[in-house]
């Protein structure tokens, strides 16, 4: 357990890393480009310009991901915060401060949150804006403060001797082994710690210095992902074989490396192949001087060339640093795939499916990635069968706590049921693999089948449990819940849907005269509707509807049109002030239904 638990954090750590970085890398590659050109070592050295990727790589860069990791944790002021915290990092040391600033951006928006909450219950009304901008002003200022005399210091000693370390291991040839530590945690999904939190940082130190970075490929090198690939799809069996060919054009030219974890997974023997392939790529990339001159993402063929520098030699060498990884772990990959049995994939567990599910989360680790590929095709199935279900791609960490279904890689399940621990959980080996889509689509398509069915022979229109006699309330908003809930309860609609009929009353009034309120939802909120329904509340007392007294409350669902049928049928019934005064002074639900009727009124 404790072992399991200690991968969590990691992982979440790696997650929270990528989340950082992903959404700024564009900013990363515009400040590669600037220094490939104008940088001393670059192609156009110029000493005015140069200013411009060095005040992005010292300023821009560590304050836009303390600002993207500040909103992850506590939205716009936690953005605010974290940016105004690491101005104290920045200034405190004389090296660019990326891995600095993504630790004090999420820690200054956490402190921010904690000091919130302490505060919420103890502030006057009126004083909420004055209070919240002095305390986001006073946490940011005092962080920045501390950070400036210890963070700012410690991390530029880190990252000076992590910087020598990895000169001393490319010095002594030893770099390659590094491929040891970096397939393997890939594999577990902990590529981006490490990749984000030491490799760039160290990576983009070369960039100053050399004009290009080797530490950049280690991770993103394509080579070793597909040479195993490749080997499935000729030496494979089954579904792995099948889908392999498309998994290499995802993850060659993609960049989506997420897509060859589970191939590997489903027979472990193949991390030898990784490894090897990785060892040798690199060793070949440093040996021929290869590198590149800003992070890559994604790891794609076409993102390497791109950031490559304008240099013959230096295109031979990555360009050859990938040929030899690709070839090594195919290589290997080969008697490790023949001497392989015959392994069925394990069935999704599609039981429990919730049946009136409007919402598929398909989540990966980074948002980012596989999820963006398993989304696409799944969503390509599911508007086959219903238009209205949305299916989203997200981040583990992003994902709702009120998903309903959530779609993950095998190795990620556990994260998700922790982030999501209501929702009904899919593992699949393969995101690209369709088998495992084709039971969900066949399982949805029978409990919506079935629900219609269960709908058309025992969901009545009015049930005698959906009258309530003699309430009393406070306000029309209460009664108005009051009836969407007792919608819900009865399966007619989902939860959302009580909001749409706040909403839907506050636009127009509900109230449609002699005692009569008619609450229900938007246009919009059809979708929320699940059956046809009614629900009626007698209120002797009467509630206020903008100044006039509802004694009777019918709360509406109707499907397909059907909610026009039925205020009209009630219409009908209700222009009788004779059935309206018998309906408030009804002392049993039975009076009631029989004056309603509204299942023979709507056959006639």
């Amino acid at each position: 357990m404790g072992q399991f638990n200690i991968k969590l954090t990691i992982q979440k750590l790696g997650n929270l890393l990528s989340s950082m970085v992903m959404p700024n890398i564009s900013a990363f590659i515009v400040w590669g480009l600037l220094a490939a050109l104008f940088l001393p070592a670059g192609l156009l050295p110029n000493e005015n310009i140069s200013n411009l990727p060095n005040i992005m790589i010292t300023c821009l860069l560590p304050l836009l991901i303390a600002y993207t990791g500040g909103k992850l944790v506590y939205d716009q002021r936690g953005a605010v915060v974290g940016a105004i915290a690491t101005v104290g990092v920045i200034a405190g040391s004389d090296i660019p401060m990326i891995i600095g600033a993504m630790f004090v951006g999420p820690f200054a928006a956490y402190v921010l949150k904690k000091v919130d909450l302490n505060l919420e219950s103890r502030i006057k009304s009126g004083f909420e804006m004055l209070v919240n901008n002095f305390t986001a002003a006073i946490v940011g200022g005092l962080i920045a403060i501390g950070a400036f005399f210890t963070i700012g210091p410690a991390f530029a000693i880190i990252i000076k001797a992590l910087s020598q370390s990895v000169f001393w291991l490319a010095d002594t040839r030893l770099l390659p082994f590094s491929s040891i530590l970096i397939e393997p945690a890939k594999l577990l999904f902990l590529n981006n710690a490490l990749n984000h939190g030491i490799l760039l940082p160290i990576g983009i130190e070369q960039v100053m210095e050399t004009g290009k970075s080797v530490l950049f490929l280690m991770e993103s090198n394509p080579g070793p992902g597909i040479g195993v690939l490749i080997g499935i799809s000729l030496f494979g069996k089954g579904s792995a074989r099948r889908t392999a060919p498309g998994a290499m054009l995802i993850q060659f030219f993609g960049g989506i490396h997420e897509v060859y974890f589970p191939y590997i997974l489903m027979r472990p023997l193949l991390i030898i192949a990784v490894i090897f392939g990785g060892i040798c790529g690199i060793g070949t990339l440093v040996y021929l001087d290869g590198g590149v001159f800003s992070p890559i993402s994604p790891g794609s063929i076409f993102s390497i060339l791109a950031l490559t520098p304008q240099e013959t030699s230096t295109y031979i060498a990555n360009l050859s640093g990938i040929l030899v990884a690709g070839i090594v772990s195919f290589l290997i990959s080969i008697p490790i795939l023949k001497t392989a049995k015959d392994k069925e994939i394990e069935e999704a567990n599609l039981v429990s499916v919730i049946p009136n599910v409007t919402k598929i989360h398909f989540a990966c680790d980074a948002g980012m990635g596989s999820s963006v590929m398993g989304a696409s095709l799944l969503r390509k199935k599911v508007e086959k069968i219903d238009e209205n279900i949305e299916v989203l791609h997200s981040a583990i960490n992003d994902l709702p706590e009120d998903a309903q279904l959530v779609i993950t890689q095998k190795e990620l399940t556990d994260r998700a049921k922790n982030k999501a621990p209501n929702a009904h959980h899919i593992s699949v080996e393969h995101f690209l693999s369709s088998s495992e889509y084709d039971k969900l689509i066949e399982h949805l398509q029978k409990v919506r089948k079935e629900s219609s069915m269960i709908a058309e022979k025992n969901i009545s229109l009015l049930l005698e449990e959906n009258i309530f006699l003699n309430q009393r309330f406070t306000s029309k908003e209460e009664v108005i819940r009051f009836a969407g809930n007792a919608l819900v309860q009865a399966g007619y609609v989902n939860k959302s849907y009580i909001d749409a009929m706040i909403e839907r009353d506050e636009m127009i009034s509900t109230y449609m005269g002699h005692g009569i309120a008619i609450p229900h939802g938007t246009e919009e909120a059809k979708k929320d509707v699940i059956h046809s329904g009614i629900t009626v509340i007698q209120v002797p007392e009467g509630v206020d509807f903008n100044g006039q007294k509802a004694y009777l409350i019918f709360g509406i669902a109707g499907k397909d049109g059907a909610h026009l049928k039925m205020l009209s049928q009630i219409a009908v019934i209700c222009s009788d002030s004779n059935n309206i005064e018998k309906m408030v002074r009804a002392n049993n639900v039975k009076e009631i239904i029989r004056i309603l009727d509204l299942e023979n009124k709507e056959e006639s």
